[in-house]
C-alpha cells in the first residue's frame, strides 16, 4: 500500500472545510435573518437550547465522575472488584444509547422506585420522576463506560518509576493519586474527554424520543405544525453545527496550547 503523501512544505493542510462551512453557516444565519419563517422556526427551537446544553453538561460531569470510580476500580488489587467493573463496562458499551434510553427510562426507573418503596422511604410514584430526569441518568450511565476507558488509559500513561518515586518518599495512596498520578493523567485524557463532550451534546438528541423539549424534540413539534419540514430541520442542523464545531474548535485550541507548554518544558 503506498504511503500517504506528506503535506507540502512539512505545513499542515489549509482548512478548506472550515471555510465551506463557515461559508454554508453564514449563509443559514442570513437566511434566519432576513427570512420571516427561518426567524419564527429559531426563535421556536431557542427555547430548548437550555435543555440540549443543561443535558448534555449535567450527564457528562456525572458520566465523568463514575467513570473515574470505575477506571479506579477496575485497577484495582481487589480482582471481584476489577471483573464487576468489566462486566459493567462491557455490557453498558455494547447496548445503543437509545436502547440503554428506553431501558432506564421505561424499566429501570419503575423498578427504582418500587424499591424506593419497598425500603419504607416517602412514597413516589413512577410519574413523579421526569423524563429529563431519566434521560440524565441513561446518558450518564452509556458515557460513563466509554469515560472509564478513556480514565484508566489516562492512569496507566503516568510512568510508573514516578509512583514508586512518590512511595519511597512515603506517600500513601491517596497523595500519590493526587499529587503524581492525577494531575499527569488529566493532560492526556482532556482531549479525549472534549471529544466526547462533543459527542454528548449530538447524542443528547436522542432524548427526544422521551419526549424531552430539547432542539429536536421542539424541531418535530414544529415540523409537524407548520410542515415546514427543509426550514425547520436546516435550523436544526444549524444549531447542532454551530455547538459542536465551536466545541471542537475550541477543543484544538486547548490541544495546541497544551502542546505549546509541554514543548517548553
Amino acid at each position: 500500500m503506498a504511503a500517504a503523501p506528506e503535506p507540502r512544505g512539512g505545513r499542515a493542510d489549509f482548512p478548506w472545510w472550515l471555510v465551506v462551512l463557515v461559508a454554508l453557516a453564514l449563509w443559514m444565519f442570513a437566511r434566519v435573518l432576513t427570512d420571516d419563517i427561518h426567524a419564527q422556526i429559531l426563535r421556536t427551537l431557542a427555547k430548548g437550547l437550555w435543555v440540549t446544553v443543561w443535558v448534555s453538561a449535567v450527564a457528562f460531569g456525572l458520566a465523568a465522575g463514575l467513570g473515574l470510580l470505575l477506571a479506579l476500580g477496575g485497577l484495582s488489587r481487589w480482582l471481584i472488584l476489577r471483573q464487576a467493573v468489566r462486566l459493567y463496562v462491557e455490557v453498558v458499551r455494547g447496548v445503543p444509547i437509545i436502547v440503554l434510553l428506553l431501558y432506564v427510562a421505561f424499566v429501570g426507573t419503575p423498578l427504582a422506585v418500587e424499591a424506593w418503596n419497598a425500603a419504607g422511604l416517602p412514597a413516589v410514584r413512577t410519574r413523579d420522576v421526569p423524563l429529563v430526569w431519566r434521560a440524565v441518568a441513561a446518558l450518564t450511565i452509556a458515557y460513563s463506560a466509554f469515560l472509564s476507558e478513556v480514565f484508566r488509559a489516562g492512569i496507566l500513561s503516568v510512568d510508573r518509576g514516578q509512583v514508586e518515586a512518590a512511595k519511597a518518599l512515603g506517600l500513601n495512596a491517596g497523595l500519590r493519586f493526587r499529587l503524581v498520578v492525577w494531575p499527569q493523567a488529566l493532560r492526556t485524557v482532556l482531549p479525549p474527554l472534549g471529544n466526547d463532550f462533543v459527542a454528548m451534546v449530538k447524542d443528547s438528541s436522542l432524548v427526544s424520543v422521551l419526549g424531552v423539549t430539547d432542539v429536536t424534540q421542539l424541531g418535530k413539534v414544529a415540523a409537524a405544525g407548520n410542515f415546514r419540514y427543509f426550514e425547520t430541520y436546516n435550523v436544526v442542523a444549524l444549531i447542532y453545527l454551530t455547538l459542536t464545531v465551536g466545541l471542537s474548535l475550541a477543543l484544538r485550541r486547548l490541544e495546541a496550547r497544551l502542546r505549546r507548554v509541554d514543548a517548553g518544558r
